[in-house]
């Protein structure tokens, strides 16, 4: 069974090297492929020094420039299938997603018979730890927004530490992925469950980055409010392959 673990990075050098060899200290054997988008503080000349003593389980993707997270993911997700990997994880650089989750949001997959598992931060209750009040209020609601405008029943729209199961990336037709910023992670939830696809929530605990610069902006905002309206009367279907 293998397991890639997808984490984008923008000037991530005080966390790189840190969750590379979180992950890799976990049972399990996950692999990791990170897609650095031209971070001009060495980020991804960390990894490759990694590489060195990782080389066949840490992957690097280099891109020109900040083309933003969702494109990030789905070229993780096509670079993924191509190379064969049963489960394909989506995880933050910055330690808000514990590396120690992953082997739980796995067995919700393997053992709990779900194909795509969330690990959901408001499933029970508000599980997160030094965000600004604002930003609690502001993803907390953007999920009850979801859930009145999509009839969509998840707590986690916008969470952003995932497994796929293979079948489910299989199935979703990549090019017809609008959003790119906050809602991609809404988008291929919904998107997942309209395909009729079993979605699981995990609870974890979501801790606000230590160390570098948070890349969230209004305009991601801004395009998920609109984008989930235009969801709503969307047809979606899957991949014709």
């Amino acid at each position: 069974m293998k397991k890639l673990v997808i984490i984008p990075t923008y000037n991530e050098i005080e966390n790189v090297e840190k969750i590379i060899r979180a992950v890799f200290g976990l049972q399990g054997e996950f692999e990791i492929l990170i897609i650095d988008d031209g971070s001009p503080d060495g980020t991804a000349a960390a990894v490759k020094k990694l590489q060195e003593e990782f080389p066949t389980r840490l992957n690097l993707l280099e891109r020109s420039g900040k083309l933003g997270l969702g494109t990030a993911y789905l070229t993780g997700f096509r670079w993924g299938l191509d190379h064969g990997y049963d489960y394909i994880f989506e995880m933050d650089a910055d330690f808000s997603h514990a590396p120690s989750d992953l082997p739980r949001l796995l067995a919700a997959c393997t053992e709990g018979g779900a194909d795509l598992a969330i690990g959901s931060r408001y499933s029970n209750g508000v599980s997160v730890v030094n965000w600004p009040i604002g930003r609690i209020l502001m993803s907390y609601f953007a999920s009850v927004y979801v859930r009145t405008v999509l009839g969509f029943h998840i707590f986690d729209s916008t969470a952003g530490f995932l497994c796929y199961s293979r079948r489910v990336l299989e199935t979703i037709d990549f090019d017809k992925v609008k959003m790119k910023g906050y809602g991609f992670q809404i988008e291929m939830k919904y998107t997942a469950h309209k395909l009729g696809f079993k979605i699981a929530e995990v609870p974890v605990i979501f801790v606000n980055r230590k160390e570098g610069t948070s890349k969230m902006s209004g305009g991601i905002f801004g395009e998920a409010f609109w984008g989930v309206l235009a969801l709503r009367f969307r047809k979606i279907t899957p991949r014709q392959k």
